[in-house]
């Protein structure tokens, strides 16, 4: 394998990125990779916002993973800034190698530099794979979360 970049997403990957986030049994039914329109105006909006960290991890010129990273300023926890992370996929050659690993170790490191105090994410119930592996880099279950659609 070849060496890896994680940089800052450009709009000439969106379509390699869209097509990772569709790229399961979940995404599937709710990304639309044929339609890139909305994922370019959102892009653009994310791209122009200081508290966005939108990322793809490339290798040998080829996408290969994303995430997206949230800086957070808040109240609570005496002014405590967080970040969330979302959107975490990789490619599906590239599962079970440490490139999840290597991605979410950036996403930590980048909210230390942002002097976050915590970093939180969800993931959906049946990602069961996905809890596991969280766990294994010291994330911890301690809250229940609540969606709701509009």
């Amino acid at each position: 394998m070849g060496d890896l970049e994680i940089r800052p997403t450009t709009a000439e990957d969106i379509p390699a990125v869209v097509a990772m986030l569709a790229d399961d049994p979940l995404g599937a039914r709710r990304e639309s990779p044929d339609d890139l329109g909305p994922y370019l105006a959102a892009f653009e909006r994310l791209r122009v916002d200081p508290n966005q960290h939108l990322v793809v991890a490339v290798r040998d010129g080829r996408v290969v993973g994303t995430l997206q990273l949230t800086i957070v300023p808040g109240l609570s926890r005496r002014g405590a800034t967080r970040s969330i992370v979302e959107g975490v996929r990789i490619h599906r050659d590239e599962r079970g190698g440490g490139l999840g690993t290597q991605l979410i170790e950036w996403a930590i490191d980048e909210s230390r530099r942002q002097s976050c105090h915590l970093v939180q994410l969800t993931s959906d119930k049946t990602r069961t794979d996905a809890h596991r592996f969280y766990e294994r880099l010291g994330f911890e279950a301690s809250h229940t979360g609540f969606k709701l659609q509009l």
